[in-house]
């Protein structure tokens, strides 16, 4: 996830201060991994050089002087191309997880054993996911729904291939 782009989205909204942006930042996109105020100082720092944002007004603050950052029309030129781009398709088709079934085979191992170890933490991830669904708001309720979606995906790609691990072991092994 670009930092910069979605600074530029948040200031898109209002202009803000960075306490401001860094608190809607870890509510909506940090989950888990809030940004740290250093990254945003520096990230407006970088955005303000390359003309994307300007300084407003400043305003006292407890500390010093508080900045209110404003979006330029470069910024939100730059921001509105990135909102306009499709992201990337996934999955790609070289996964870590096909990865390690081709290799334990290719090796003699029980990729079945794998494969049973991989169903069984993407089942406990499942039910976490679905904990948070249960207990949250909408926006964490959201994000569980997308990673339950890709598990499940998982969960047919690796019946599927249990399934098939004789053949796939033939192939790999020729």
């Amino acid at each position: 996830m670009s930092v910069p782009l979605m600074l530029l989205g948040l200031l898109e909204r209002e202009p803000s201060h960075g306490y401001d942006l860094k608190r809607d930042y870890d509510a909506f996109f940090g989950r888990g991994k809030p940004l740290p105020f250093g990254q945003v100082y520096a990230t407006l720092s970088r955005l303000a050089r390359d003309g994307k944002v300007v300084v407003g007004e400043t305003e006292p603050g407890a500390g010093p002087d508080r900045k209110r950052y404003v979006i330029t029309d470069a910024g939100a030129t730059e921001f509105e191309a990135w909102l306009a781009e499709p992201v990337a398709a996934e999955p790609h088709l070289q996964t870590v997880l096909f990865s390690k079934v081709v290799l334990a085979l290719m090796l003699g191992r029980d990729a079945e054993r794998y494969l049973d170890a991989q169903r069984a933490a993407h089942l406990q991830r499942m039910r976490e996911l679905t904990e948070i669904k249960r207990s949250s708001g909408l926006v964490d309720a959201l994000l569980a729904d997308h990673g339950l979606f890709h598990l499940e995906s998982d969960l047919r790609w690796i019946d599927l291939t249990a399934a098939r691990l004789d053949a796939l072991s033939e192939a790999v092994r020729s």
